[in-house]
């Protein structure tokens, strides 16, 4: 007979909540992965796109809100799917908790960092495309690229820190990276 195989640990949000203060984790499908604080590129990066897309909300007068990390979303509705994404920005504002978003963002922005690199482009990938995520970007300093998938067209763009990115659900929102760029010195 066989030996028997060990059943992988199933956590829950309770599990992300009871985490030593300082810590920080996500939780996709029950299973915990670790977060390492982001550097200051990380942090430049993530300050300058939040302010692009809140300085643009708020001049259309938009109702949509964005949220910067660490923002807890509740992918699923569920105990076993939490996320802390970089920019969130949610704008059925029925599904904002005083905890944090119930049900998936309208966009989400994840600035890629070597301890994230799987996470953003794989597992999240995919979590975010079946959760009902209307559209995702990958920034990517490291290889001065942003991948922007639109899930409800099913496209997928590749840029630099070159390019002015559009903004898929806004008619005219641009995101100017030449800028960002600059502020980094790249």
């Amino acid at each position: 007979m066989p030996p028997a195989l060990a059943q992988e640990m199933l956590y829950t949000i309770d599990d992300i909540y009871a985490l030593p203060d300082g810590e920080r984790a996500e939780l996709i499908e029950g299973k915990i992965y670790m977060m390492a604080p982001p550097n200051r590129k990380h942090q430049t990066i993530a300050r300058e796109l939040f302010s692009s897309i809140n300085t643009y909300i708020t001049s259309k007068g938009g109702f949509c809100e964005p949220f910067f990390s660490p923002f807890a979303v509740f992918l699923n509705k569920d105990d076993k799917n939490y996320v802390e994404p970089d920019i969130s920005v949610i704008c059925d504002i029925s599904k904002l908790t005083d905890k944090g978003c119930s049900g998936a963002p309208d966009w989400i922005i994840e600035i890629v960092s070597p301890s994230s690199r799987r996470m953003d482009y794989y597992t999240k990938l995919f979590k975010y495309r079946t959760a009902g995520v209307r559209e995702y970007w990958i920034v990517d300093p490291e290889k001065d690229r942003i991948l922007v998938y639109n899930f409800e067209s099913e496209n997928t763009w590749e840029y630099t820190f070159s390019d002015s990115v559009k903004a898929g659900i806004y008619e005219d929102l641009y995101i100017n990276f030449p800028d960002i760029a600059r502020v980094l010195n790249m």
